[in-house]
């Protein structure tokens, strides 16, 4: 039997993905994150995929939040600090924490899977189980 055609990446994953690549290049050439997301937003052809309004708001939220976020990474992270952490877990991190705290309408286990799901398309071996177990500590610590 014939595979199907392949579904495409859900909307909100691709938002995701993208916020991930502007925060990953802003902590990488250390800019502000706002400052890399205005010329990420030039190169993207018109028109713009529904999903870049979630993406300009994780962005943005991460931006404004992130001390707070960081804080609260660098508490859980048991055996890590944020600076020895790879850079593509950290702003994965980053994303669904900002989803954890401040998204009302994300479910905090979607947060955590999305994040588990691209970091195992994107990072080490080890990181989705790191980041489920991270992400996971914070999600019982804002529930309470």
């Amino acid at each position: 039997m014939a595979e199907g055609p392949k579904t495409q990446m859900p909307a909100r994953r691709k938002a995701r993905k993208r916020a991930l690549d502007v925060l990953y290049e802003a902590d990488l050439r250390d800019l502000p994150p706002a400052q890399v997301l205005v010329t990420y937003l030039d190169r993207i052809e018109k028109p713009r995929p529904d999903h870049l309004d979630y993406t300009v708001s994780l962005v943005e939220g991460v931006a404004k939040n992130l001390d707070r976020i960081d804080e609260l990474i660098a508490s859980y992270a048991e055996g890590w600090t944020i600076d020895r952490m790879p850079v593509v877990d950290r702003n994965l991190a980053r994303i669904a924490v900002f989803e954890l705290l401040y998204v009302g309408e994300i479910d905090d286990p979607v947060a955590i899977s999305e994040a588990v799901e691209l970091a195992k398309q994107m990072s080490t071996d080890d990181s989705p189980r790191f980041l489920n177990g991270l992400l996971g500590r914070i999600a019982e610590f804002a529930s309470r």
